[in-house]
């Protein structure tokens, strides 16, 4: 398995592991001028939840393959969260913000790969 499809397995589960839910990942490697592979999307229930899966995806992707995002923002308010690990980028919503923004829609021509949420 590519590099880049384990540290999406692992960004997936570092989601789980704070029971981050509706996860989707984004296929843009067919996508021309995507800024990057691949999109995580997932969102938490208030800002400690965002907050919280935004450090357990930083812990888990540090501890299973030892890489760190080169740029983290959002914190401040944890509506919207974003992480850049280069070709994978991880978003981190709150429902009202995500709903607002609309990223799968705006990469409709994406591969996306709906996530089911863990009990």
């Amino acid at each position: 398995m590519d590099e880049t499809k384990k540290l999406v397995r692992n960004i997936t589960k570092g989601i789980q592991e704070k029971k981050g839910n509706g996860i989707v990942i984004a296929d843009l490697t067919k996508v021309e001028g995507a800024i990057c592979r691949y999109f995580v999307i997932c969102q938490g229930n208030s800002p400690t939840q965002v907050e919280a899966i935004t450090e357990s995806i930083g812990d888990f992707v540090r501890q299973k393959s030892g890489d760190k995002p080169t740029k983290v923002v959002g914190l401040t308010n944890a509506q919207w969260v974003a992480m850049d690990y280069t070709d994978v980028m991880v978003h981190i919503f709150l429902p009202e913000t995500r709903e607002y923004y609309n990223l799968e829609g705006l990469w409709e021509d994406a591969k996306l790969t709906r996530v089911p949420d863990l009990d």
